[in-house]
């Protein structure tokens, strides 16, 4: 093997180790942002979602925002489980759905508490269309909030949607799903 022969067989063989480097390093970034973004309760969030034909990121992004995934949470407010439902929600819910020997103790369940929250955002999105800043922060300050600003000027000129949500906590929780939901988007959609 001559002079040319090795450098050319060193050329490739650092090209093909540069190539394997950045493979695994992909490879490892989504392994870890996956690890950090999980989606717990994810047959549960299948189920429910398709059911009531919703973006299963969507959903996880809502649990992740309103729980972290953690089905005893409980706000300041409140509201209980995964999805927060809040007891006035959770009792229309439990009516609506026909859930028998309903109690505020099964919000804290996995299944009941996705089914409520897919229910209500199904709700929320035939009150308010397809427009997700609407049904986010409807889920978040309730309908009736959204619905007067709206209405205002201010927050909806020329009736176009909001532009600005007058609500501090709502604003940032509207924020904080759309980007998890980004985020889920983009490492576990591999369509």
């Amino acid at each position: 093997m001559g002079v040319f022969d090795l450098r050319r067989y060193r050329v490739i063989v650092v090209l093909l180790a540069i190539g394997i480097f950045v493979f695994v390093c992909i490879y490892a970034f989504n392994f870890v942002m996956q690890t950090i973004y999980p989606i717990h309760y994810e047959g549960l969030i299948k189920k429910y979602s398709n059911e009531y034909d919703l973006d299963i990121f969507l959903v996880a992004s809502v649990i992740r925002a309103e729980s972290k995934f953690d089905p005893k949470a409980v706000s300041p407010k409140g509201a209980k489980g995964l999805m927060q439902i809040s007891s006035i929600t959770g009792n229309w819910a439990s009516e609506e759905l026909s859930i028998d020997d309903y109690n505020e103790e099964l919000l804290f369940n996995p299944e009941i508490n996705i089914r409520i929250g897919c229910w209500y955002l199904d709700k929320l999105r035939k009150e308010f269309g397809d427009n997700i800043v609407h049904i986010l922060a409807a889920y978040n300050a309730g309908s009736g909030n959204v619905s007067k600003w709206l209405r205002n000027e201010i927050y909806c000129p020329g009736g176009n949607g909001l532009v600005e949500i007058p609500f501090g906590e709502t604003k940032r929780y509207v924020e904080r799903v759309q980007r998890n939901y980004k985020i889920y988007k983009y490492f576990y959609d591999k369509k």
